[in-house]
């Protein structure tokens, strides 16, 4: 299918082909009809996009700072790195479009195919021939709407919200500055409230098109006098901006033109430097408008579908963009008699060269068209070949026939991570045959496929899993699907290699057990600490040790917002079970001994922003007689690195900082290693395809996973119970590879 796409690096766009995205249980795929082009919004990407690194640098200080604490944590390539994959990702254009929905997800009632939608929401609803869209930005369409009208709806939603901010009444007066696609509709949806609205904008022919469309008065110059008059001398109750301009004239123009105890409220992107005298003397209010509504930014209602309580929260998004939709079947809103322009989706291009100016003629709204008849969604629609393919592996060949095999391939998710992380170092492995790439969203496969060389890119995993060339499977998604996919890809046949954690329950890993205790094929888990050269110097230099050691591992973790999808409990298990593991697992490598039990407390808060098990103490004994306490704080500064761990052992000691410098001491001797930040990944995905290739034993051992999943989850009810808890052990030594 063919998809808008813009380089963040470089601003380049280009329209791309990529494979149809997948269907998943809270949402629907949606074959588009017409999408809107936001000419400011989407202009303003395209620019920033345009700019040089110092330019992009200037414009986002926070980044900037978040940069150099990298810099100062992980060393300079490895922070340059996650810099260099974040600006190499595309970024999908569009955020406002109308299809019909062609698949809908288990958990989307009132929804099927064939319906008439209109969708919503930057990432979801973009320009592209199919898209997957969550439930809760999706609104059926009114008949007699058009595709074309509909597709503005998210647009028109922004308006309305910004309307709702001004919290005026029948009769009031209300000042809208900027007569562009926004402000128009303001105006209208102002009117259809039974306001009296007077619009300004520099442009003569925008005036003259808001008074055809509704506004009682519309100026060019001397806005104040012009409300002053129009107001009849008290000044206007509300002033809506709707510009897009950088200079802050139009806050100090709204506190001016507006009555005492008035309301300004700011759409568009303005400067926003509020002059204290004229807002002070009125008593001004002064109001941001937050996009399309309530649940914008929201991961658990835009992603997750929990939707906000009709009673309590009356206008969220999704509602908004149905009220929208609604005066556009009333008549009172017109959003077709504000298109300027209509491209068909192959042309698509031509738009952008008209936002950026390349094309010297007057726009307001643009349309996107697309064909009426798309081919049917099959597997071929969602796989698209990329290079072509390598000569094949061997398939279905024992563990001692593996000598002979080339590791092949399939990755399965690429975030953020897998591409700066996991890629990088894959590909720098010899003799590993890159196949496929798997991911939901078929723009990300498809890029990370042409700039990775994978053979070709895949939005259904079943694919994946029947591909008989495919010998080895990544596992790189979120959280909640890591013990579903891995135990699939093990009853395919396929060696697994998958980020942690293994399991978010004590179920989920009873029945990976269960499969490996059947299965040939190897399974490790991403614990890459282990794999580090500094840790692999701590376990030689304890060798042959004849006291228990006592380990301090201090994690200076940083907070992660309570509403992130790592937080849920469902969706990504919570720190503990998703990153505490790889420091139990670095312990247990360097002790060399198997944790038995686990005594953890975390902080008491009463602020409910806080997630209190994210600061926490967790002592693990040993079978050895060893002792191992991690602390893990979420509330420390950024400005001290993140890791740091200490040994004592026959009267000697090491310490460990930040996987970047190493000193041992003591009675065993004196020894150093130091260098850049080298926590391991490269080591632990070498380790993972030689195992493939010799049919040799996993790079960690079986029971050692296990047991490590185990703890955190003992952790955890230590944590809640306040007791010390046995450590499970979901393996059985005498079946299978354990």
């Amino acid at each position: 299918m063919l998809q808008i796409l813009q380089s963040y690096k470089s601003g380049e766009l280009w329209l791309a082909d990529v494979p149809v995205p997948a269907c998943r249980d809270g949402g629907v795929v949606v074959r588009t009809c017409a999408s809107f082009v936001s000419a400011g919004t989407e202009r303003m990407l395209v620019d920033f996009a345009r700019k040089n690194i110092i330019g992009k640098a200037m414009a986002m200080p926070d980044q900037v700072k978040k940069v150099i604490r990298a810099i100062k944590s992980e060393g300079l390539s490895a922070a340059l790195e996650k810099v260099n994959a974040k600006l190499d990702q595309p970024i999908p254009l569009g955020y406002s479009c109308a299809g019909i929905v062609e698949e809908a997800g288990s958990n989307v009632p009132g929804l099927a195919k064939g319906d008439r939608v209109a969708c919503g929401g930057a990432l979801y609803a973009n320009h592209a021939e199919y898209n997957y869209v969550p439930k809760n930005l999706i609104v059926k369409i009114p008949p007699g709407v058009s595709f074309e009208d509909a597709s503005c709806a998210t647009v028109g939603s922004i308006a309305l919200q910004g309307v709702r901010q001004c919290d005026v009444r029948l009769g009031e007066t209300v000042c809208v500055l900027g007569l562009g696609l926004l402000g128009i509709l303001a105006v209208q949806l102002l009117k259809t409230s039974g306001i009296r609205v007077i619009g300004f904008d520099p442009d003569k022919i925008r005036c003259g098109l808001a008074k055809t469309l509704g506004a009682d008065e519309a100026v060019s110059e001397n806005i104040e006098a012009a409300s002053d008059s129009f107001s009849k001398g008290y000044g206007v109750d509300a002033v809506l901006i709707t510009a897009a301009t950088h200079s802050n004239e139009p806050v100090e123009t709204a506190g001016r033109i507006c009555c005492v105890h008035g309301t300004v409220v700011a759409t568009g992107m303005v400067g926003m430097d509020i002059p204290r005298d004229s807002y002070y003397k009125k008593e001004l209010s002064f109001k941001l408008s937050c996009s399309y509504g309530p649940g914008r930014y929201d991961p658990t209602y835009e992603e997750a579908g929990h939707d906000y309580p009709f009673g309590l929260v009356r206008w969220t998004e999704q509602r908004n963009i149905g009220a929208f939709l609604d005066c556009v079947a009333q008549g009172t809103v017109t959003p077709s008699k504000l298109v300027t322009h209509r491209f068909s989706i192959d042309k698509a291009l031509e738009a952008y060269d008209l936002l950026l100016g390349k094309t010297e003629e007057p726009y307001l709204g643009i349309v996107l068209t697309y064909p009426e008849k798309q081919p049917e969604i099959t597997g071929a629609t969602r796989r698209m070949n990329v290079v072509v393919e390598r000569p094949a592996a061997p398939a279905n060949c024992t563990q001692a026939q593996q000598a002979t095999v080339v590791p092949t391939v399939g990755l399965v998710g690429c975030g953020g991570f897998a591409k700066s992380i996991l890629l990088p170092h894959l590909k720098k492995i010899r003799d590993v045959r890159l196949r496929a790439v798997c991911d939901a969203n078929g723009m990300a496969a498809a890029e990370t496929a042409r700039k990775a060389g994978f053979e070709y890119a895949v939005t259904d995993f079943q694919q994946v899993l029947d591909d008989k060339e495919i010998n080895a499977i990544i596992i790189a998604t979120r959280h909640d699907t890591h013990a579903k996919f891995a135990i699939a890809a093990l009853n395919a046949g396929k060696h697994v290699h998958v980020e942690k954690p293994l399991a978010l329950t004590p179920e989920e890993l009873a029945e990976i057990k269960k499969v490996m205790t059947s299965s040939d094929r190897l399974i490790t888990v991403g614990f890459n600490r282990r794999f580090s050269p500094h840790a692999a110097l701590i376990r030689r230099y304890f060798e042959g040790r004849q006291t228990p050691m006592t380990v301090v591992y201090r994690v200076n973790a940083g907070s992660i917002p309570k509403n992130s999808w790592i937080q849920d409990k469902e969706a990504g298990g919570g720190r503990i079970i998703g990153e505490v593991c790889h420091f139990i697992d670095f312990c247990s490598f360097i002790i060399n001994s198997s944790p038995i039990s686990v005594h953890a407390s975390c902080i008491k808060s009463a602020n409910e922003a806080i997630v209190a098990e994210d600061s926490c103490a967790i002592t693990l004994d040993y079978e050895d007689g060893s002792i191992a306490t991690i602390v893990y704080a979420a509330l420390g500064s950024a400005e001290l690195e993140k890791e740091r761990c200490e040994v004592f052992a026959d009267n000697s000691a090491v310490s460990m900082e930040n996987f970047t410098k190493t000193t041992c001491s003591g009675k065993r001797g004196g020894k150093k290693l130091k260098g850049k930040q080298d926590k391991g990944y490269g080591a632990e995905l070498a380790a993972f395809v030689n195992a493939v290739k010799s049919g040799g034993p996993a790079p960690i051992p079986h029971s050692s996973l296990f047991e490590t999943t185990a703890a955190t989850f003992a952790a955890l009810a230590s944590m809640r119970s306040g007791t010390r808890q046995e450590i499970a052990a979901p393996y059985s030594p005498g079946g299978g590879l354990f």
